[in-house]
């Protein structure tokens, strides 16, 4: 039987791309996997097709990829999955992570910022003006978290544990540092009102 015959057994032209040969002969090997002799035929029409490759590449007529010349290896090596693919954080965090837009953080950003200055420069006498910052930034930090996931319980939980956490932090803190703030006209209260604002500025950009 002459090349050209193996050629047309698989239904292709002899100047087929390996690809093609390789899907002719899985296509009559599907459409006739119930008739061994055609199954035969068929196989040994593609061997002696890939023989006759490897003879020309010899001769330096063409070149075989490696695919073609050891399908073999496509079922011994294992696909490569990277590892950036799967997400390594735990289904609870992901609930409560957010990736925020830059406009996002600048406008609470803003806001946050407003009323530190507010905390900070206000002539208030003894502090007044801190409850209401503090008020404010409460307010603040409910709106930015309940328009993400519309849970206002959740955002209203959130809120509260930051404020919590900012004021205990910042009172600590603060005391710590009162020879040092006193150099820049702080109390411990404005800085206390400071560090809850950053906190508070963290969970309504990073937490949802």
């Amino acid at each position: 039987m002459s090349d050209q015959n193996h050629y047309e057994k698989l239904g292709v032209t002899e100047d087929a791309s390996f690809d093609e040969i390789q899907d002719a002969r899985k296509r009559l090997m599907q459409q006739h996997r119930d008739d061994q002799k055609l199954m035969e035929s068929v196989e040994a029409a593609y061997d002696a097709i890939i023989m006759e490759r490897l003879r020309m590449r010899q001769e330096g007529k063409i070149k075989v990829p490696e695919r073609i010349r050891f399908p073999e290896r496509l079922s011994q090596t294992p696909p490569s999955v990277p590892q950036t693919a799967a997400n390594q954080s735990p289904a609870w965090l992901r609930r409560f992570v957010d990736t925020p837009s830059l406009e996002d953080i600048l406008w609470s950003a803003g806001a946050f910022l407003l009323l530190s200055a507010l905390a900070i420069f206000y002539p208030a006498p003894d502090e007044a003006i801190l409850p209401l910052a503090i008020a404010l930034g409460f307010g603040f930090n409910i709106y930015f978290l309940n328009r993400k996931e519309r849970q206002f319980g959740r955002a209203l939980l959130l809120t509260l544990a930051g404020l919590v956490v900012g004021i205990g932090i910042g009172s600590v803190l603060g005391g710590a540092l009162q020879t040092q703030l006193t150099n820049f006209n702080l109390t411990v209260e404005t800085f206390a009102s400071l560090v809850t604002f950053v906190i508070l500025w963290l969970i309504s950009s990073f937490l949802r």
